[in-house]
């Protein structure tokens, strides 16, 4: 049998998990994953955390633990979220020490209330990167504007840094752009650029549901013609602009300095609309360089029926202006949808990172308490976890 996922790492591409939970890793989930799958990286969000937290009796004794030393529940979730990552860095550890340090990474996600204040998202990466204490870790910054120099002051830190959230493609030069000024403050402060990693996390599937749900909105049969190849043309346009800056000469200086290239991270794979194949945002976005983070099923999916066509992005910028141009051309402002995409990614992540804290909340209360299964307590409030999603 053909190994497909085998056939897609060869091709360029880094396959990672979008997921984490106690239960797959004391079950060997994860490794498994790693051994079989090729898996050489995970993402986490606190939606994921929201949900592990909620399903598994398996942080009962930790939830205790922290209940009977009185932690507050903002260092609880922390504290719980953090063993977790700290685990998975050192299951992935093999891929990371054989890959020279570019793959096994693990991310976390600073809290998502101070994306918007530079100064308290560095102080939390810095807190992170404490907590963990591996050197295959890496901190999640969403892309906010003032996300910009905290990227920038992080990295320069020593600090590796999966940049999240990135939808739109002015964005993502930004991105690139904070990254090179991070690694060139790295150099002057005197950190060896070959342990520093990045890559950038842009947002696919989402680009297409709002599109999609604009075009519907339009209902002419030449908007509705478009649906489905928004996101895709997105994702295609911003890896011509990464290859871009990754041959200039402004990034070949910190190349020969050791820095590895921040790789284009595609997040939030899965299809949402049903009607699509399922592994469409796998199969169109193939290009050397690139990690593709997937939930489970979509993993899955790919390895029963994912096809490798080589890279099927190189060759395709010109088709992927002119799906921009046609969007235009019935009335689709990608501007806003970009602005609307980036302000929604961010409330999502808010409020998933709410139900964390309300339910880690009832979870010490019920645990201080001695009343059952600490975990039950929570279960409610991750009901709508799901619905952030993404990388």
């Amino acid at each position: 049998m053909t190994d497909k996922l085998n056939e897609l790492t060869a091709a360029g591409v880094a396959v990672w998990l979008d997921d984490l939970s106690r239960v797959r890793l004391s079950s060997g989930g994860l490794d498994q994953l790693r051994r079989e799958k090729h898996v050489a990286g995970v993402t986490t969000n606190p939606t994921i955390f929201a949900k592990a937290l909620s399903d598994a009796d398996e942080y009962n004794w930790q939830l205790r633990d922290l209940a009977t030393r009185g932690i507050e529940v903002e260092e609880s979730v922390r504290m719980l979220t953090t063993y977790d990552v700290r685990w998975a860095c050192d299951v992935m550890r093999p891929s990371y020490d054989g890959s020279a340090g570019v793959d096994g990474r693990v991310s976390i996600e600073v809290d998502p209330r101070v994306a918007h204040d530079s100064d308290r998202t560095v102080a939390e990466a810095k807190a992170l990167w404490w907590l963990v204490d591996r050197p295959n870790l890496f901190i999640k910054i969403p892309a906010t504007e003032e996300g910009l120099s905290a990227i920038t002051d992080t990295l320069a830190e020593g600090i590796s840094v999966n940049v999240t959230l990135i939808f739109g493609l002015d964005r993502y030069s930004a991105v690139m752009e904070a990254f090179l000024a991070g690694l060139e403050k790295a150099k002057a402060n005197g950190h060896d650029l070959s342990t520093i990693g990045s890559v950038a996390s842009f947002f696919v599937s989402r680009v297409d549901a709002e599109v999609d749900k604009r075009l519907e909105k339009i209902g002419s049969e030449q908007a509705k013609s478009l649906r489905g190849k928004a996101a895709v043309a997105n994702a295609q346009l911003a890896y011509e602009r990464y290859t871009e800056v990754f041959s200039s000469d402004r990034w070949k200086a910190l190349a020969d300095a050791g820095a590895h290239p921040q790789r284009p991270l595609w997040a939030s794979t899965s299809t949402k609309n049903p009607d699509y194949r399922d592994v469409i945002y796998v199969e169109e976005l193939i290009a050397p360089g690139t990690v593709n983070t997937m939930p489970e099923s979509v993993i899955h999916a790919y390895a029963d029926h994912g096809e490798t066509r080589g890279d099927t992005i190189t060759g395709a910028y010109d088709a992927a202006r002119k799906v921009f141009a046609d969007l235009e051309s019935v009335g689709v402002d990608m501007a806003d949808v970009i602005a609307t995409l980036e302000r929604e990614g961010v409330e999502k992540f808010e409020a998933s990172w709410q139900e964390l804290l309300d339910g880690v909340r009832k979870s010490l209360e019920a645990a201080a308490k001695g009343k059952g299964s600490p975990n039950k307590a929570a279960k409610d409030n991750a009901k709508g976890a799901e619905k952030a999603g993404g990388a």
